[in-house]
This record gives C-alpha cells, sequence and structure tokens, in this order.
C-alpha cells in the first residue's frame, strides 16, 4: 500500500472513499500526478519513485493553513 498527498484548491471536491484516476506528468527530472478531471495536484517525486497505479481511493482529507490536502491510498505491486 502506498499513501501520496495531493494538493486540493477547494474543499468538498473529493470525500473520503472515493475512487479516483490518475494522469502522470513528466518533467525534465521527475514525475507529478494529478487527480482526474484536475481535482488535485501531487508535487515532483523523482523518476526512481514513480507511483505505478493508476487508481487510487481518498483515504483522508486535511486542512491546515496552507489549504486543503487530499492522501490517496494506492495498492501497488512491483513490476
Amino acid at each position: 500500500m502506498r499513501r501520496m498527498e495531493f494538493k486540493m484548491e477547494r474543499q468538498g471536491l473529493l470525500q473520503v472513499g472515493d475512487q479516483v484516476t490518475i494522469t502522470e506528468g513528466v518533467l525534465p527530472s521527475n514525475y507529478y500526478y494529478t487527480i482526474d478531471p484536475a481535482l488535485a495536484m501531487s508535487g515532483n517525486f523523482p523518476f526512481r519513485e514513480r507511483l505505478l497505479a493508476r487508481a487510487g481511493t481518498v483515504a483522508a482529507i486535511e486542512e491546515n493553513e496552507r489549504g486543503f490536502y487530499v492522501i490517496v491510498e494506492f495498492e501497488e505491486t512491483d513490476q
């Protein structure tokens, strides 16, 4: 099980338990991930930390002084 954090700009776009799909973006030295359809975005991950799964479940939604953060759990198997 892998857990990742995504930044969500507005409250209420996702709920705990929602099934989500992920789109992978590529930068020159990193990957980043977006919860479709552009509901939340991850930080950058180096190539060695690439996410293998493309679907997950919202495990938690947290609010702090910087905004809303979605924690998504992924079932990931080594390839």
